[in-house]
C-alpha cells in the first residue's frame, strides 16, 4: 500500500495536514483528503501543486 503526506505551502511555509494519506479527491471548493479509519478532511480553496512519488508527498497550493 502506498500512503502520502498531504502538504499545503503558503506564504513561503510549508505544513504537513495528513499523513498516511489514502484517498485524495479533486472537489469544486478544494481537495479532500482522508486516510484509513479517519473522517475526511476538507482544505478548501486548494490547488494540486505536486506529486512526488518516489518521496511519498503530495503538495497543495491556495488558489
Amino acid at each position: 500500500m502506498c500512503q502520502m503526506s498531504i502538504i499545503l505551502e503558503q506564504n513561503g511555509a510549508e505544513e504537513t495536514i495528513l499523513k498516511n494519506a489514502a484517498k485524495l479527491i479533486v472537489r469544486e471548493d478544494g481537495i479532500e483528503v482522508s486516510a484509513l479509519f479517519e473522517e475526511p478532511k476538507l482544505i478548501k480553496d486548494a490547488v494540486l501543486h505536486e506529486i512526488d512519488f518516489l518521496d511519498g508527498t503530495v503538495k497543495l497550493h491556495r488558489r
